[in-house]
Order: C-alpha cells, then sequence, then structure tokens
C-alpha cells in the first residue's frame, strides 16, 4: 500500500482487510510496516483479490435519460429510476478485472460501445464502505438497446470491467461528493469529455450497498459500481485504440487503452 508519499506491507491481504469490523481493518492499515523500493512499472494489478464486482444502475438521470434513448422500453427505466428498489446486477469475478493502465475491452458483435465512469463502494463484509476506488463499467449499448434482457450480455465479457488506481480508504477520502471526469482520446486528440458528480445520484451509496446485501453474504467483502452520471449520445462509440481516462480528485486517474474481445458477428 501507498502511505505519505512512500511503499508499506500490510499484515494481511484484502480479504482480510475486509473480512472484520471496520475499525479494526483501520487499525491494520494504519499499522502498516513501511518497506524499501517502489511499485514496479507498467500496468497495475486491479485493487481486488477475492471480491465480486456488482453494480447498480440507472442512478442518476442522465443514465435513465440514455438506456431510455438506445431501447424502446423508456417506461421500464422511469419505473427503475423512481422504485424504492434499484437496480443491481453481478458484474465481473475478480479474475476477469483488469487495473489502471491495462485494456479494456468491447465487444466484436458490438456496434455501439461506451465507457461507464463510476464510483466504486469497497465493501466490508458487514456491508461497510471501507473504501473507493474509480470503476469503468463497459457496455454494449447496442446489445442492451435491443432487449433489456441481453443485458448480462451487454455488461459481463472479458475485459468489461476495469478499477483503479488503487483503493482510498473511506476515513481518508471523506464523504463525498465527489467529482469525476471522463475523458476518451483518440489519434492523441479528445473525442470525447464530460463531467458528473455524485452529488446528482437519486440514490445514496449506503442506500444501494444496504440493497446488495439485503439477501447476499460477502465473507471476503465485495466492490459495488454506483452507477454513471456521464452517457455519451448517440453519435459517440468507443473505437479499438482508443485511451480512456477517468478521474476524480481524492481517487486519482484509472487509465486504460481500448481493444476488441470475442468474436463478430
Amino acid at each position: 500500500m501507498c502511505q505519505d508519499g512512500g511503499w508499506a506491507e500490510l499484515g494481511g491481504t484484502l480479504a482480510d482487510l475486509l473480512a472484520g469490523p471496520l475499525d479494526e481493518a483501520r487499525a491494520m492499515v494504519e499499522a502498516a510496516v513501511p518497506g524499501a523500493g517502489g511499485f514496479p512499472p507498467g500496468a497495475c494489478l486491479p485493487p481486488v483479490d477475492r471480491q465480486e464486482i456488482w453494480a447498480a444502475g440507472v442512478t442518476y438521470r442522465r443514465s435513465r435519460d440514455g438506456r431510455r434513448e438506445e431501447s424502446g422500453h423508456g417506461a421500464l427505466y422511469d419505473h427503475v429510476y423512481d422504485s424504492d428498489r434499484p437496480e443491481i446486477f453481478f458484474k465481473a469475478s475478480p479474475w476477469r478485472v483488469v487495473g489502471d493502465q491495462d485494456t479494456v475491452g468491447i465487444r466484436a458483435d458490438s456496434g455501439w460501445d461506451v465507457p461507464e465512469a463510476e464510483i466504486g463502494l469497497v465493501l466490508n463484509a458487514a456491508g461497510e464502505v471501507f473504501g473507493y476506488t474509480l470503476g469503468n463499467d463497459m457496455s454494449s449499448r447496442s446489445i442492451e438497446g435491443e432487449n433489456p434482457l441481453y443485458l448480462p450480455q451487454a455488461k459481463i465479457y472479458d475485459r468489461s470491467c476495469a478499477l483503479g488506481p488503487a483503493i482510498v480508504p473511506s476515513w481518508a477520502a471523506g464523504p463525498g461528493p465527489f467529482d469525476i471526469g471522463l475523458r476518451v482520446l483518440r489519434d492523441g486528440r479528445e473525442a470525447y469529455a464530460a463531467t458528473t458528480t455524485t452529488a446528482a445520484m437519486a440514490r445514496s451509496f449506503t442506500d444501494l450497498a444496504g440493497w446488495l446485501f439485503r439477501a447476499l453474504s460477502f465473507p471476503a467483502g465485495a466492490v459495488l459500481l454506483t452507477g454513471t452520471g456521464v452517457v455519451p449520445d448517440a453519435a459517440f462509440t468507443a473505437r479499438p485504440a482508443d485511451t480512456i481516462e477517468i478521474h476524480c480528485p481524492q481517487l486519482g486517474t484509472l487509465t486504460n487503452r481500448v481493444v476488441a474481445v470475442g468474436a463478430g458477428r
């Protein structure tokens, strides 16, 4: 872990930190032993070990509007935006997640694909927010737009989820709100850029975490992506070789290059 500008060695794994109460995890972090050397160059491992990644949808008005634009089922998204129960879906197994400077994927059988810049809640086994990380919930708008029942194929595939560059503990990051910026570079030029803030969310972090844990247990903790307030319009689609940057002042910058995955039609 990085502490006060240097590297320190934790006395356990992330799963160990998230298995117990928040105060015990904080004590373990603060007791980390400073170590020699820096972090090796190149792509970073994603900040997960045994944690499943889940995601919430339609938590911003812009997300609701974007899902309506791509689909002929607008009333469906109006309903979930206004309902007490949120949309929560499985996003990735830990071994399918990529980290900062690694490549994210767009499906080769999809013609309309976008990054989704999100705040990720790193939750302990009790559902408490241990920390925050940045997430990219890569999505095929053409597949989900064809039929909402295709959402798992639009959302869950190899390299569809990026997390990083690190986890910032909740006591260090503060409660928010968090400003989030999304930028896509193409051939060295800016192809898309927009910003949002978690202050625009229709639901709170604690509400979303409560629903995830309502009938599921996570002994090693979990990561919950909290939805996106940045949705490019229909004229934009991500392409192979694009570079995606997601930035938050409290959490750093997550950078990934785009590749095509899977077989085409």
